[in-house]
């Protein structure tokens, strides 16, 4: 019974860690313009969410393609792609 409940929370907690990681992602992605890539554009300023969604970026990035940038690329700023 307990580890039955050990085990439910586990999936809960990696399922709001996962959950969060996907509207991060799709809340700042950007194309750059030198190669048309969409990136995960990170805040230069706080680097928790960096380090926190770093894990799940190695995946992200083997299965999709995409690119991670910590602070926008120079001369990229205003494309976010939708």
């Amino acid at each position: 019974m307990i580890a039955r409940r050990i085990m439910a929370g586990f999936l809960l907690a990696v399922g709001v860690y996962a959950g969060g990681y996907v509207w991060f992602r799709n809340a700042h992605v950007e194309v750059w313009n030198e190669s048309g890539r969409p990136y995960v554009i990170f805040p230069k300023g706080n680097p928790i969410a960096y380090y926190l969604f770093r894990p799940l970026t190695y995946v992200d990035g083997r299965i999709t393609g995409m690119g991670f940038h910590i602070g926008p690329h120079a001369g990229s700023a205003g494309n976010q792609a939708n």
